[in-house]
């Protein structure tokens, strides 16, 4: 089936909560298996809430017993809640499904996203996700050594129990690299569920609770606190929509190729 619909199940009072949606992906994804309904991008916001992917650490949930729900997708940890797009594009993949391609169309569609509202950002090797890059550690700390930050030799170091030094809602005084837009998939069946938790306007102050998506060293963005002024999902939505449409409907897709061993 050819062409992309956005299905925009819920917003601001009308939040989807995330069980509601989870179903929803999975009976759209059935359909999606069978040629039912063309690819679909469900669009919505979450009621606040934790979410675990299979690879999350029980170091990494939040120390005070707030209920998390684990899931079927990859990644770990991370918060949904008002303020942020979320968003589940459930589309058919060519076999062999080439995971990380699909991936980088996400990151793709979000970077463009991001920088029609003034915000330039981009990929951090080896981490998944949409990144708004910080000063180089030299500038951070006035010349002195990565050294003197805990969270690089200490494993047992917890920045949850630091205060705001080392929060991750705080990295942008720090001037480090922090997450703007959360990508965790699934793909089952050739064909892809879950997706990606665009960071418009939400109280970043949730994510202090966690590690998240396990990283340490590295914190979280807003759109709106990097353009200094309020930014709402309703302007963000058809923005969004636009290069979604761009990259995953013109995306030339193809098989992951598969290399195999001579012998």
């Amino acid at each position: 089936m050819s062409g992309l619909r956005f299905v925009r199940m819920g917003f601001s009072t009308e939040a989807v909560e995330y069980q509601e949606a989870w179903d929803e992906q999975r009976r759209v994804h059935a359909a999606r298996f069978v040629d039912e309904v063309p690819d679909t991008v469900l669009l919505l916001e979450h009621p606040p809430v934790y979410t675990a992917g299979r690879r999350t650490a029980d170091n990494e949930r939040p120390l005070d017993g707030t209920p998390v729900i684990d899931v079927d997708r990859g990644g770990k940890i991370t918060w949904h809640g008002p303020g942020q797009l979320v968003g589940y594009p459930i589309q058919k993949l060519p076999r062999p499904v080439d995971v990380v391609a699909h991936v980088r169309r996400l990151e793709e569609a979000l970077i463009r996203t991001c920088a029609e509202f003034g915000v330039e950002t981009t990929r951090v090797e080896g981490r998944s996700g949409v990144w708004v890059l910080g000063d180089p550690v030299e500038q951070r700390l006035g010349g002195l050594s990565l050294d003197l930050d805990p969270r690089m030799h200490d494993d047992e170091f917890d920045p949850r129990l630091n205060g705001p030094e080392y929060a991750p809602s705080n990295a942008g005084q720090r001037r480090e690299d922090r997450k703007i837009a959360a990508i965790g998939i699934r793909v089952a069946k050739g064909v892809t569920m879950h997706g990606f938790a665009l960071n418009v306007n939400p109280d970043n102050r949730w994510f202090d609770r966690i590690i998240p998506c396990g990283i340490r060293d590295a914190g979280v963005a807003s759109l709106a606190t990097e353009v200094g002024r309020d930014i709402t999902i309703a302007e963000v939505l058809p923005v969004a929509e636009k290069h979604l449409r761009d990259v995953l409907e013109n995306a030339d897709l193809q098989p992951r190729v598969v290399e195999r061993a001579s012998v």
